[in-house]
């Protein structure tokens, strides 16, 4: 027997997830274990499906919260604040990491002393000094079209430069 499961998740989610959330869980995790329900009916195995639909869902959703409760009573989850976790966090890179960001520094510096004078200087203004295109062409005495060409090959030589290590 097959079941449309598309119609039973539309008829009995909610009243799962109700279900769920009567029985003391929060919304997200009542949500996960109403969608878990459904992919446990997708894939039951064909002999153990019974012939009402709603009365197995109830079933396998019963059995996730038991399996829930006894996840969380064997290894509680505990409220960490946010200033605890920043805590916690170093936000220094990593040596390797800050060895990796010169060196690609230093390689995107070469990309664009190689570049005409016209087409780097179209590069930084809009990048390094973040004026606009219009700003941009009206400084280096160029329409905008062109000004956005310039920029945009810049990007690729960077691009193609950086590529190659």
């Amino acid at each position: 027997m097959t079941w449309d499961i598309q119609d039973l998740f539309g008829r009995h989610a909610r009243e799962i997830r109700n279900f769920l959330r009567n029985r003391g869980l929060a919304e997200d995790a009542a949500a996960d274990l109403t969608q878990d329900s459904f992919v446990r009916l997708m894939t039951a195995n064909s002999t153990a499906r019974e012939h009402n639909p709603r009365a197995y869902l109830f079933r396998i959703s019963r059995n996730l919260l038991i399996d829930h409760r006894r996840r969380e009573s064997s290894a509680p989850f505990s409220q960490v604040s946010e200033a605890k976790a920043q805590a916690v966090a170093d936000p220094t890179p990593s040596a390797e990491t800050a060895i990796y960001d010169k060196q690609r520094l230093a390689l995107s510096n070469a990309a664009l002393a190689e570049l005409p004078e016209r087409t780097r200087m179209a590069f930084e203004l809009y990048r390094l000094e973040e004026m606009t295109i219009a700003e941009v062409a009206e400084k280096i005495g160029l329409s905008t079209t062109r000004t956005w060409t310039l920029i945009r090959e810049a990007y690729r030589h960077v691009r193609m430069r950086l590529k190659d290590v």
